[in-house]
């Protein structure tokens, strides 16, 4: 999520056209608490129990949680691009991620 931050401005138009939402299965609280502690300037929505996961395919029932599957979703409301999973480690990852939403948000 580091990466997100540090990289807003640039990949995410510093939010202007774009709203970066981070869906996790851990608690309202604990999200909050690590975002306000991270300085994320994006949201997080809690996903305990995998709903919003199942629903977008990003759910592993096995692990009780929401894997990295990345969308972008454009003002359409379709979604656009899909990493998945989303390589965080892989600068190139990054490289496509812009592209996809420097095209959504055209």
């Amino acid at each position: 999520m580091d990466a997100y931050r540090d990289q807003y401005a640039t990949l995410f138009h510093d939010g202007k056209k774009v709203v970066l939402l981070a869906v996790s299965a851990d608690s309202a609280p604990a999200l909050a608490s690590w975002a306000s502690d991270r300085q994320y300037p994006f949201r997080f929505l809690s996903d305990p129990d995998g709903k919003v996961g199942r629903l977008y395919g990003a759910y592993e029932p096995k692990y009780r949680l929401d894997n990295r599957t990345l969308f972008v979703i454009g003002p359409d409301g379709k979604i656009s691009y899909v990493a998945a999973p989303f390589e965080e480690i892989d600068p190139t990852a990054y490289e496509g991620l812009k592209r996809a939403v420097d095209s959504a948000t055209r």
